[in-house]
């Protein structure tokens, strides 16, 4: 296991072992060791918080927004996500001189921090949950934090780790706050949720150590951080001095485009449209995470072992380009049943690009590297949810008027004449979802891209001093030396 694994980085030995481990010539207690389970711990807690919630907010969504409910939740979620993506690169780059801990700390605390405001004021709830996504980029620094602490061998398998935790969260947290409402009251729900989500805080707190030791820091705690290191859109201008890095943003920008705007409302939909009950969305939020767990583990390490990062990618790609078009096309019951199967298949697609960015950036800079993907997902996260909404609203996907009754459809609005209506409807009984359809091309064009990766990009290791230096000035504009004493390719990476 990766755990047991140690990694040399200058004098430093990482990876718990038994008895003490030696810290230039200090004795440290291998209890005091960073680990990928503290990782997966404060993953798990804070989404499992979230996950007893997902009941309670479709309702407080409904109830607060009876009109638009779609358009309006898009637009809070697209604010959010947008926030992130202007937040995620600075982020990256003050973990990368501060260390992980504190921003691990200010992450999980700011993206739980709206929880029990949903039943103090709902209004209050939604506004303050737009701007949390200041600090909601959580996965950016758990990335980096594993980063420090795996060799390049085990990188990806942890990366896998991290995202199966995820979706382990959300097994039994819907369906446990489903129950628990069902028993007691949504408020129980939410009180118990915001327990968690202190509970992750004090963990961080006390049982949390720092992963970045101080000789891996370009900087003291005195440092000024350049702008540059925070604009989010220097940093995308500067990928595009690589090529490799450039295809990876890319394919990762049109396939996590859908993905964010499905996540964002999908539930929803199910919930509202195809008229699930709330035991049923939470079983099939249920059967999405067994099935996702053993994806990001087993299938993800068997991949990663045969095919390759491309080869891992493109799996990712095509499962999520069948689960997306039978969500767009699909009206059965079963259909979509079938599509959470194959959306659970195509959750390898992210951890496998992550893992492919993070053999490119050196030990010192692993924060800014994923705080590049994590800020390209941020966009993601605003673009996304704003588009479905947008294109919920454009063909009259909404709560307030059926869409089968031709009589509702003529007199629900004065500003759509009733022709409009209609054509809408007979668009929508051939393609139920719009949005998921349109996702589905969008994937389509970021498999087109994939393709055009290399199979192998550490073959030209001869040629590449250069090379790795353009690399990583477009992650770190001003610590493209490091490249010089330790260069980003290394012949352990090929075995990825």
């Amino acid at each position: 296991m990766m755990g047991r694994k140690k990694r040399v980085v200058g004098k430093i030995i990482w990876g718990p072992k038994k008895g003490h481990i030696k810290e230039n010539g200090a004795q440290t207690s291998a209890v005091d060791q960073p680990s990928v389970y503290h990782a997966l711990v404060i993953i798990f807690l804070e989404f499992f918080a979230w996950g007893l919630l997902t009941s309670p907010i479709i309702e407080v969504l409904n109830d607060t927004f009876p009109n638009h409910t779609f358009l309006l939740n898009g637009l809070i979620q697209g604010v959010k996500g947008m926030l992130s993506f202007l937040s995620a690169p600075l982020i990256g780059a003050l973990s990368d001189v501060w260390g992980r801990k504190p921003f691990l700390l200010l992450t999980v605390s700011f993206t739980c921090l709206p929880i029990p405001l949903m039943i103090i004021s709902p209004m209050w709830y939604f506004a303050l949950l737009s701007l949390s996504g200041v600090f909601a980029v959580t996965f950016s620094v758990v990335f980096a934090y594993v980063a420090d602490i795996t060799t390049d061998e085990d990188r990806g398998q942890a990366y896998g780790l991290v995202s199966a935790t995820f979706a382990a969260s959300l097994v039994t947290s819907p369906a446990l706050g489903f129950y628990l409402e069902k028993v007691y009251s949504s408020s129980f729900v939410v009180w118990l949720a915001t327990a968690i989500a202190l509970l992750d805080i004090l963990f961080i707190l006390v049982a949390v150590p720092e992963s970045l030791p101080e000789k891996l820091r370009p900087a003291s705690w005195g440092s000024q951080i350049s702008w540059d290191k925070a604009d989010p859109f220097g940093a995308l201008r500067k990928i595009g001095h690589d090529k490799l890095i450039l295809l990876l943003c890319i394919t990762v920008f049109l396939s996590y485009l859908p993905e964010a705007g499905e996540y964002s409302c999908f539930f929803v939909y199910l919930r509202l449209i195809m008229h699930f009950t709330r035991g049923e969305v939470a079983s099939y939020i249920a059967l999405v995470g067994v099935l996702s767990v053993v994806a990001q583990t087993l299938i993800l390490a068997l991949l990663l072992k045969y095919l390759g990062h491309k080869g891992s990618i493109m799996y990712g790609l095509v499962f999520e380009i069948v689960q997306l078009a039978c969500y767009g096309f699909g009206s059965q019951d079963w259909v979509i049943w079938m599509a959470g199967c194959i959306a659970a298949m195509s959750s390898v697609c992210y951890p496998a690009i992550s893992s492919f960015v993070s053999s490119h950036a050196s030990p010192d800079q692993q924060g800014v590297a994923q705080g590049v993907i994590t800020g390209i997902r941020g966009l993601c996260n605003g673009l996304g949810p704003a588009l479905f909404g947008f294109i919920f609203f454009l063909f009259h996907v909404d709560l307030d008027v059926d869409t089968t009754d031709p009589d509702a459809m003529a007199s629900h609005t004065n500003s759509s004449s009733s022709t409009y209506l209609m054509l809408q409807t007979a668009i929508r009984s051939v393609v139920p979802g719009p949005p998921f359809a349109f996702g589905a091309i969008l994937v389509i064009m970021a498999l087109l891209v994939a393709i055009f990766m290399p199979e192998n990009p550490h073959s030209n290791l001869g040629k590449s001093k250069r090379n790795n230096t353009v690399m990583l000035e477009a992650f770190h504009p001003e610590t493209s030396h490091v490249v010089e004493a330790e260069p980003l390719i290394t012949e352990s990476s090929q075995n990825l």
